[in-house]
């Protein structure tokens, strides 16, 4: 009888310490994905978030790939700032948006989160599916376009099951999973 009871009590001590190593493993991890998913420009993200529709989680996990936050970034081919926006993109944007700017506008935090969200919900309107939407983020609308006509990249709707440029299909992951990232850390129950 004593030793069943030693038993029970070791098991439940076993089970405690489980369940209180698993509590602080999850908040440690949480601690580092906010360290590492961080979110900068709120004010500009949620005006624009707000103004054309697209979730923020969605606009933090871009920047966040793109740029991990560095507005004077510029990539080997040329993109600028936080949402790493191609000068002809922007201009024609711009043209869109009925506005004059000039490309070294993309530097600045406020307009480039303002343009970059707004392709992204041009990009939504006209693909509908936020995978849809990164893939003609990174390699362009006119290439996911042709994409979708061929069945070996995409189903009979449409929709992409194959990404065939590595880069673009690896950036498509990365995106997804910032986003599920910073959905888990800061939207929930929203």
């Amino acid at each position: 009888m004593k030793k069943t009871i030693s038993r029970s009590i070791s098991v439940i001590i076993i089970l405690c310490i489980s369940v209180l190593a698993g509590f602080i493993i999850d908040n440690v991890c949480d601690i580092i994905d906010k360290k590492t998913h961080p979110r900068k420009y709120a004010e500009y993200v949620e005006k624009y978030s707000e103004m054309y529709g697209v979730p923020e989680a969605v606009i933090y996990a871009t920047i966040r790939t793109e740029s991990n936050f560095v507005s004077n970034a510029v990539s080997k081919v040329g993109a600028v700032g936080l949402m790493q926006i191609m000068p002809d993109t922007f201009l024609w944007l711009c043209e869109k948006q009925g506005e004059e700017l000039e490309v070294g506008m993309l530097y600045d935090p406020e307009t480039n989160i303002k343009y970059g969200t707004y392709y992204l919900s041009y990009l939504y309107t006209n693909f509908g599916l936020w995978q849809t939407v990164y893939a003609a983020y990174n390699c362009g609308p006119g290439r996911v376009k042709e994409w979708q006509k061929n069945a070996e990249y995409a189903d009979e709707n449409g929709i992409l099951k194959k990404i065939p440029i590595r880069e673009t299909s690896d950036y498509v992951k990365k995106v997804k999973k910032a986003v599920t990232i910073y959905e888990k850390l800061y939207y929930q129950g929203e």
